[in-house]
């Protein structure tokens, strides 16, 4: 049974860390408490700052477990040391809360533990919500083997080889018992005192690699660490990370690197394995995660190329024709500059790949490369040559696009959207009444995205609460949202433009009506805009590609040129170089928006100057300034920009001298 309390001392402490995700800490402590009926047992529930008020819900359910409330995200480590440090149990069982234990769980594993002496820390057998076998359960130490393999992908390709896939031990029984180097964190089944002696977790590690370590630690101190796969625990994985704006894959490397450099710092290979691997892996994730543009670029590149050979051969009579001295030239430089044409036009940050983005970028192309033979005679071959590329592009840019419409609907992703809602309204809760009732085949709602911090529940409208706005892009990506549907009135039109940034794949419409869905997405079908968000033009790729080379030219054209000018004019020249290079370096701009403490921009960078440096920032009020901030990224263009240099370096103030920032 659980008890409270000094009178009575229990003899297993369990001791859970909660940060947003009350709905599965509910399931994981009934569970616990179906667990408790033979056994006397504290349960200690340490809550990392939550947002979606996870104690003011559970604590009313569960008095006489002890809710310990921190002030501010601890990570798993650290919040896990609070529990230890208070536990009165002789075992301890460090349980995460999006897992599920079993009735006879504390007692396999206790008894377990009181007839091994010599193991100082055991594990179950731990399962998938489809019951699937989860192979974090128990693992091998990172070294320099292990990680080259898993990093590179060795283990997926040789699960079954104890060569390479030592880490997850892939090769070795799930049913049997045997000792480990490491267990999974969301289990861990503990002598107390053995936690107490090696100092608990490692602060060091935020989230990820603590378990590892403390495995690590707890044999270097002489005890063993075992796998008994006697009970089974459910383990909901990752459901804390999915609920905040970490990057769990670079959080999940860093701790890697963490690990080797404590107990491997001797080996630079390690390190450098460790360095390359989470450059490969950071980068698949990169590919991964924007899949459909980077395959139409390859496709694209494909095409262009295609299209040039062919041209030639047909002008020539020679696949390659051009001397070994331009074939380089000519085969790379008019590639990349369609490439970026189409990019310019948009062809690849639409939610939706439309055909005549890329239309125009590769006309856009045909007079870039047009005009540049008049100056590099060199390479003018034929201005023929170049007008076939254009249209051998342009045919085989359409088919590979109308292939992929046609493989999207017959794979019936055009007609299964994953769809997220923002809001808790009951135009909200409307919306998603009449997608049931139209039993429409492209409304898989797969869950609610709360817009308020002080809401408890876990369920709206017969949905799961996923999750709340301020971490909405982390959402989108773990769950493979395809259309986000905002419909709470209560958001401002600025939080409306920001939340529509926050994905450059993901569709978004705000509505108050199920018709306003059906339109927003026939006018997104047909002229990929979204007709219902106020469109920002800071958001898209061409204007932030003018916009960024802009920067580049004017801050270093003032650097060097125009260095003695600002020593000159300036009232504080080491100031303004300060803010030129930051300039250079990609964090600020040129022309940008006034920072306001504790507000997020829809879109662009900081400036040196902008609309409301132009007019006294001192003597506006936040909400102006604010207002000013969201008219430049919603209405940028560059004459707007060259509009306000010119106020900026020539504005008088009232007695007639210039005034400026710098």
């Amino acid at each position: 049974m659980i008890v409270s309390g000094k009178n009575t001392k229990p003899s297993v402490s369990v001791v859970i860390v909660n940060y947003n995700v009350k709905d599965f800490l509910l399931q994981a402590l009934r569970s616990v408490e179906a667990a408790t009926a033979r056994l006397d047992t504290e349960i200690i529930v340490v809550d990392n700052n939550s947002s979606d008020n996870s104690i003011a819900f559970l604590r009313p359910l569960f008095p006489l477990v002890n809710f310990i409330e921190s002030a501010e995200n601890l990570g798993f480590g650290r919040a896990n040391n609070i529990g230890i440090n208070i536990a009165r149990g002789e075992f301890i069982l460090l349980l995460n809360p999006d897992a599920i234990i079993s009735e006879d769980t504390l007692e396999v594993m206790k008894n377990y533990l009181e007839n091994r002496p010599e193991t100082g820390i055991a594990g179950c057998k731990v399962i998938n919500p489809d019951g699937t076998f989860q192979v974090a359960c128990r693992r091998g130490f990172p070294t320099p083997w292990a990680s080259f393999c898993k990093l590179f992908g060795l283990q997926a390709l040789f699960p079954n080889s104890p060569l390479f896939a030592r880490y997850n031990q892939t090769f070795r029984n799930e049913d049997e018992t045997y000792d480990v180097d490491a267990l999974i964190g969301a289990f861990m089944f503990c002598r107390t005192q053995v936690l107490r002696d090696i100092g608990g977790f490692d602060p060091d590690f935020f989230m990820y690699g603590e378990d590892i370590d403390l495995c690590y630690r707890v044999q270097a101190a002489g005890w063993k660490v075992a796998y008994y796969p006697a009970t089974t625990v459910v383990h909901f994985k990752g459901e804390s990370a999915r609920r905040s704006s970490m990057n769990e894959v670079r959080v999940f490397y860093e701790a890697m690197a963490i690990f080797a450099r404590k107990h491997y710092g001797k080996s630079r290979l390690l390190l450098a394995l460790l360095r390359a691997g989470i450059a490969f892996r950071a980068t698949l994730a990169y590919v991964e995660k924007r899949f459909r543009a980077a395959a139409t670029i390859v496709a694209d590149a494909v095409i262009i190329e295609s299209s040039l050979l062919i041209a030639t051969k047909i002008r020539f009579d020679k696949f390659f024709y051009y001397p070994s001295e331009a074939s380089p030239i000519v085969f790379t430089v008019p590639l990349a500059v369609t490439l970026c044409s189409i990019a310019a036009a948009g062809g690849y940050s639409k939610k939706k790949m439309l055909f005549r983005s890329f239309l125009m970028g590769v006309m856009i192309a045909f007079f870039i490369l047009s005009s540049l033979t008049n100056f590099f005679k060199n390479y003018a071959y034929s201005r023929g040559i170049l007008l076939m590329l254009a249209a051998f592009s342009v045919a085989g840019g359409y088919i590979f696009r109308l292939l992929w419409s046609l493989y999207d609907k017959t794979a019936g992703r055009e007609s299964d959207k994953r769809i997220v809602i923002v809001g808790t309204s009951p135009a909200a809760e409307a919306i998603i009444n009449a997608f049931r009732a139209a039993e429409a085949r492209n409304a898989n709602i797969v869950g609610i995205v709360n817009a308020k911090q002080d809401e408890n529940c876990s369920t709206f409208a017969g949905l799961p609460i996923i999750g709340h706005i301020g971490y909405l892009s982390k959402i989108l990506s773990d769950y493979a949202v395809q259309e986000v549907i905002i419909a709470e009135s209560s958001l401002a039109k600025h939080e409306i433009m920001r939340l529509a940034g926050s994905s450059a794949t993901v569709r978004f419409h705000a509505a108050q009506e199920y018709e306003d869905v059906i339109t927003a997405r026939i006018v997104n079908d047909i002229a990929g805009i979204e007709a219902s968000i106020p469109q920002v033009n800071l958001q898209q790729i061409r204007y932030r590609i003018v916009k960024r080379i802009t920067d580049i030219f004017m801050s270093a054209f003032v650097l060097t040129i125009g260095a003695p000018m600002v020593i000159m004019f300036a009232n504080n020249p080491k100031f303004a170089f300060l803010q030129l290079f930051s300039v250079l370096r990609g964090r600020n701009s040129v022309v940008g928006y006034f920072s306001v403490e504790g507000y997020t921009h829809i879109a662009g960078k900081p400036g040196i100057t902008g609309l409301a440096h132009i007019a006294r920032p001192e003597t506006l009020t936040t909400q102006t300034i604010v207002r000013l901030n969201n008219y430049y990224a919603e209405h940028y263009t560059p004459a707007l920009d060259a509009d306000i240099i010119i106020k900026f370096l020539f504005r008088r103030n009232k007695s007639g001298t210039t005034h400026t920032r710098l």
